[in-house]
């Protein structure tokens, strides 16, 4: 019998051994970008499996990327007016200016629009953009510590660390943002949709580091298959996966 995705992992190479922080598919490649390294702060792969290492636009503190519309679309958290970088082919990166040098963590592409939201920042912690390359502020819900931000069933969902009560948003459009109750307050990591569920990770809190909601507006929390420092997690093929900063030999977890 096969093993279902995501329940069995093999360790792979990476081009050079940055700390890698974002990572995202499309046009048949995979891209991760980095907050270290000299000149190589992006690799890519065709499989997931073989990496090469490839010229970053600014030796910038990259923490997310994502693709849509034919461009990958980088995001920073340093850099002076250039916290953007974009590319066609994930290959060759151009640097862009950003709205303004906030410290930005994660970005999204959903029904023509690219959302990046930040965890600094004076009531301006949202950006976006429809092409990756000019880019609007827009006034976020709470100045939280956003750390991610996702698009389902055409909204826009942003989860933070920080906040009392409010440690989500969300937005029909990237433009107008409304403040939701988290399930409870921990520090939510990454937020991801599919199969018609919204699912986020926390790295803290006791057993109960995964909230989950149908609607992005009723949260609920949820047994978490352990107490590790999980930062990531994504949806496909029936399957949710979140992996985690802390742990021994079970820093993975599946849901589906």
């Amino acid at each position: 019998m096969t093993s279902p995705y995501g329940s069995t992992w093999t360790t792979r190479a990476s081009a050079a051994d940055n700390d890698w922080n974002g990572l995202t598919y499309g046009d048949g490649i995979f891209v991760a970008v980095a907050s270290t390294g000299l000149g190589n702060r992006v690799m890519t792969s065709p499989d997931g499996i073989a990496w090469a290492s490839r010229p970053s636009a600014a030796d910038n503190n990259w923490t997310a990327v994502a693709y849509g519309n034919g461009m990958f679309v980088a995001v920073a958290a340093s850099g002076i007016g250039d916290r953007i970088m974009t590319s066609p082919d994930g290959i060759t990166w151009t640097l862009r200016g950003n709205a303004v040098d906030n410290e930005w963590r994660s970005v999204t592409y959903g029904d023509g629009t690219f959302v990046a939201v930040a965890s600094t920042g004076i009531g301006n912690r949202v950006m976006t953009s429809p092409d990756g390359i000019q880019w609007t502020i827009q006034t976020s819900a709470a100045d939280n510590w956003w750390s991610a931000v996702t698009y389902g069933d055409g909204t826009f969902v942003a989860v933070a660390a920080t906040g009392t009560g409010d440690r989500l948003m969300t937005s029909p459009d990237g433009i107008t943002w409304t403040t939701q109750t988290s399930a409870p307050d921990m520090d939510w990591r990454s937020v991801t949709y599919g199969d018609g569920m919204f699912v986020a990770v926390a790295s803290t809190g006791i057993g109960n580091r995964v909230m989950t909601s149908p609607d992005s507006v009723t949260w609920t929390s949820q047994a978490s298959a352990n107490d590790n420092d999980w930062h990531s997690v994504t949806y496909g093929n029936t399957t949710f996966v979140a992996v985690s900063k802390t742990g021994i030999g079970n820093r993975v977890m599946t849901s589906g």
